[in-house]
């Protein structure tokens, strides 16, 4: 069993030597190992003082490491990979340390064990919200067990106000995770997430009225993408979430905990009934029967069966039937699509990946709207436009109402958005997902295509109802006894009635908010501008030019982009009948202005044009304009979360 920790230091430490481990016994500490290490190095250090071999664990201890293992190839994961792992200090991120341990450890071939006993390529990483006062020194007590990086947080805005304390503690913690795992070049990060925490969200869930791939809950695994993406090379944008305890309860964890003779802290937040989550988590440890248990784990893989199968479905008809546009706009052929004949539950999902994707909005559309949607998509020929979700939706031109185009709709209430990330030169900067994560998206993908879809499995695949509607078809079809329905729908109720009267309250102060306008943004000569999450922009002087007279920009310029507006094009119009240009402008305009008549003019305003100080029109760079030849401007179409919002094995 794992007894030691060695960590890379944090990528800022000064220190090049470090010596440390993890303490399972206080008087009996394992050996030390020292080795030195580089900022620079790829590769983060997991030392492991392995006191019993799998011949001498218990029978349910050779279990667990046996269903972790699986898991762990089910996400696609192999031992030589580099893996971080969040750390909080109690019992569930402890028992994922130390089956990660045992996991990495045994995985490897001999002769990297018989090395001093470490194992190459494992981060553990503690965030400390500096929300209590005494959150830091916790994280330090933890740190003397488990040698990790520990990342601070920072409420530059303020502290979060109590109502939205759990989920804003979440996005900073994920966002610390994934910056830390970015620079260590890790491309998968492992949480502590179990089956008493996959039970606690579809209660929740439940109470907040969600269809059946809601209620299916966490996946195994998710990709999760940057929110300010980084584009120095070799850096990847986005990690592989990792949740290989949801077939672990609790109890497991605690006795994992116990067999490996590691300690753990509590968190006291845990026991605050103001969040929903906690009155939820105290209310089913009433209902401890293993009868209700294994109902509730019943229904909650049901969902996620169904969840399986309408993704396949989806996936498959965005493959067939939907064209990605350079310019940032999507193509959907209505008669490959042949929506009249696709079940609501997979057109809805369909039409919620495909807005996502073009507008980078993250939540789905939802209600009266989606309803409206599904029927927009189900009129053939299509005959009039839409807005819905930040996109602009209508009939293709030419095709007669065969196909629809769906695009950015740039005036919708989400601000633009355009920062600089990176200085540097464009042409240098490789935007890819690292091999190591390929590989391993690649590998889970694999395994699950492995798995027969099976249709007879699929218990919910006909029913976009309500969550009650689904509990009462559970009963039916006898997923759920009586006595355990009747405990879900009264935990379902209580909450249900609470979250409306928050709602209610939320929705007031909503109705308050002042809509922000779309701004221009400055970009800099050499920097890479991520322009509306869609369009990586740059632009730089051509030659070392000092400057240039025509367009009026020098060394020290600061160019600005916005999206296209109507004068632009009517801009470009009036330059093909100009008599003062010369030749390359006027030949240039003309090719423009062509190019841009195949472009749709929904589609144009999401455009993103470069002006001067002045307001000058410098160039347009997706149809290749550019006022002067001393510019070079470069754009390319890379949106921060690609078609389809992830991956994701919900096995």
């Amino acid at each position: 069993m794992a007894r030691g920790l060695l960590m890379l230091p944090h990528y800022k430490a000064k220190s090049q030597l470090i010596r440390t481990g993890l303490s399972s016994y206080p008087n009996n500490p394992p050996k030390f190992l020292i080795f030195s290490t580089s900022r620079k190095s790829n590769y983060v250090r997991f030392f492991c003082s392995c006191s019993s071999s799998p011949q001498n664990d218990s029978i349910e201890l050779s279990k667990y490491k046996q269903t972790f293992f699986k898991r762990m190839a089910m996400a696609g994961l192999k031992p030589h990979h580099r893996i971080a792992v969040g750390v909080s200090g109690g019992p569930d991120s402890m028992a994922l340390c130390i089956l990660t341990a045992n996991w990495k450890t045994y995985g490897l071939n001999a002769a990297s064990r018989v090395n001093n006993d470490y194992v190459d390529g494992l981060l553990a990483i503690i965030v400390d919200h500096g929300l209590r006062a005494e959150s830091k020194n916790e994280a330090e007590i933890v740190q003397h067990r488990i040698r990790c990086e520990i990342a601070h947080c920072e409420w530059t805005d303020g502290r979060p106000k109590l109502g939205h304390l759990q989920e804003a503690a979440r996005d900073m913690r994920y966002e610390k995770l994934q910056h830390i795992c970015s620079q260590h070049r890790i491309g998968a990060l492992l949480i502590a997430h179990h089956a008493d925490d996959q039970a606690e969200q579809f209660i929740l869930r439940l109470s907040r009225n969600s269809g059946v791939l809601g209620l299916a809950g966490m996946a195994l695994t998710t990709q999760l993408f940057a929110t300010h993406p980084n584009f120095d090379d070799g850096i990847s944008n986005s990690i592989l979430l990792v949740r290989p305890l949801l077939d672990f309860s609790k109890q497991d964890l605690y006795k994992i905990c116990e067999e490996g003779k590691q300690e753990w802290v509590e968190d006291p937040t845990n026991q605050n009934t103001i969040f929903a989550r906690n009155r939820i988590r105290m209310s089913l440890r009433n209902l401890s029967s293993s009868i209700f248990k294994s109902e509730l784990q019943a229904i909650i893989l049901a969902c996620r069966r169904t969840r399986v199968y309408v993704d396949h479905i989806c996936q498959t008809l965005i493959n067939q039937a939907v064209t990605v546009m350079p310019q940032g706009y999507t193509i959907v052929d209505l008669g490959i699509l042949n929506p009249s004949e696709v079940l609501d539950i997979c057109l809805s999902k369909f039409v919620t990946l495909l807005l996502q994707f073009v507008s980078q909005r993250q939540r789905p559309v939802r209600g009266s709207a989606q309803k409206l949607l599904l029927d927009y998509f189900r009129t053939f020929p299509c005959k009039s436009s839409f807005t819905a979700a930040g996109c602009y939706l209508c009939a293709a031109p030419g095709s007669k109402g065969t196909k629809i185009i769906v695009c950015c709709l740039v005036n919708s209430a989400l601000p633009m958005k355009m920062e600089s990330f990176y200085v540097g030169s464009f042409d240098k900067q490789k935007v890819n997902i690292s091999n190591e994560l390929s590989q391993i998206i690649e590998n889970g993908k694999s395994y699950s295509n492995k798995t027969e879809l099976n249709i007879s499995n699929v218990h919910f695949f006909n029913t976009m109802s309500s969550s009650e509607s689904i509990l009462t078809e559970a009963k039916r079809v006898k997923i759920l006894s009586e006595p355990t329905f009747t405990s879900i729908f009264s935990l379902y109720k209580t909450e249900f009635e609470k979250f409306q009267v928050k709602t209610e309250t939320l929705s007031d102060l909503e109705s308050k908010k002042v809509i922000e306008s779309v701004k221009v943004k400055e970009l800099d000569i050499g920097q890479i501008g991520h322009f509306m999450d869609r369009f990586l922009v740059s632009w730089e002087f051509v030659g070392g030019n000092d400057g240039c007279s025509c367009c009026g920009s020098g060394q020290d310029s600061v160019l600005e982009v916005r999206h296209m507006v109507d004068a632009d094009w009517l801009y470009l119009s009036n330059l093909t009948k100009s008599d003062n240009l010369e030749n390359f402008q006027l030949e240039q305009a003309k090719r423009s202005l062509l190019l841009l008549k195949s472009i749709p003019v929904a589609a144009r305003r999401s455009l993103p044009v470069l002006v001067n100080p002045e307001g000058r029109v410098v160039s347009i760079p997706s149809v290749c304009f550019s006022m002067c030849k001393c510019l070079k401007v470069s754009v390319e179409f890379n949106p921060r979360v690609p078609l389809g919002g992830d991956y994701s094995s919900f096995l």
